[in-house]
């Protein structure tokens, strides 16, 4: 129900544009709260991830009220920073605003958004950045400002915030299985810089290490593979027959035709038989991050 919900947000069914600034005003006001908290308890963003199972980065985003509170988060963080009941008691008015608010996602992605939200299972092959669904947000922002011609700060603003929102399929019970094969090249290359790089690879490191996530690693060694043609997505919808997506130069195109999904999907296969296993890959992400 949940999810059905959500896709019907994601396609502006509910909502309007003053229920979505209402969410986004109750969110900065439970991020102020969690964070004098924090402070209060004199624990870091890290310190606060780390006992209560979350990355650092997603800490920061939601102290920052760009992403929205779990109902699990709450209940943990209350506890967690004694706060009383202060934070638990919000679970009800994000409830709500999360039913009246819609998240702005532009026309040409709003299918595939829909169908990604209901998904049981999602599949990346990713060459030239990470996945959408598992990027920080430092990293979000980068890629919205580096487009060309450049979008105006609303529009990344906006963008950023639909796109840390669709993560939320990471954590809401039941959750899609989600795997990965991610090009080595994408790990080393410091898009935004070394910190927003670092960032990244230890928000990596976080969700290689989730029970529902699988991450594996292209080497950059491997001579050849069966997706040359470039990065694609696998989607499967509940109740649904698997379908494709592909985005590249800003032409996107969602692929329904049995045949064509077929063919992606023995590639995939493939790809993920050539890259380094889930425990490999963990250690050369940590090897990156300097912890090995």
């Amino acid at each position: 129900m949940e999810r059905r919900r959500a896709a019907m947000e994601l396609d502006g069914a509910i909502g309007g544009d003053d229920d979505s600034e209402e969410a986004a005003d109750l969110f900065r006001v439970i991020g102020s709260q969690l964070r004098l908290l924090r402070e209060r308890a004199g624990l870091t963003q890290r310190e606060v991830g780390d006992r209560l199972g979350y990355s650092e980065d997603l800490i920061r985003s939601l102290e920052r009220g760009r992403r929205t509170p779990q109902s699990e988060f709450l209940d943990a963080a209350d506890d967690l920073l004694e706060a009383g009941g202060l934070l638990r008691a919000a679970k009800e008015d994000v409830a709500r605003a999360k039913a009246r608010a819609r998240v702005r996602h532009p026309a040409w992605f709003r299918n595939y958004a829909k169908l990604e939200a209901d998904a049981v299972e999602i599949s990346f092959f990713s060459t030239l950045t990470f996945p959408g669904l598992l990027q920080t947000e430092a990293y979000a922002r980068t890629t919205f400002a580096s487009r060309q011609p450049p979008l105006d700060e609303a529009t990344i603003e906006q963008r950023v915030t639909a796109r840390l929102a669709r993560q939320e399929v990471l954590t809401t019970w039941p959750t899609p299985m989600v795997s990965a094969v991610i090009d080595e090249s994408v790990l080393c290359r410091a898009v935004g810089g070394q910190e927003v790089r670092q960032g990244q690879l230890k928000h990596l490191q976080h969700l290689a290490r989730l029970r529902s996530t699988t991450i594996q690693v292209l080497p950059m060694d491997c001579e050849d593979h069966t997706a040359l043609e470039g990065p694609f997505i696998l989607l499967t919808p509940k109740g649904r027959q698997q379908l494709a997506y592909v985005e590249v130069q800003s032409v996107n195109r969602l692929i329904t035709d049995a045949e064509e999904v077929r063919i992606l999907a023995a590639r995939y296969g493939s790809i993920r038989g050539q890259a380094l296993s889930p425990h490999e890959s963990l250690a050369l992400i940590e090897k990156l991050l300097g912890e090995r």
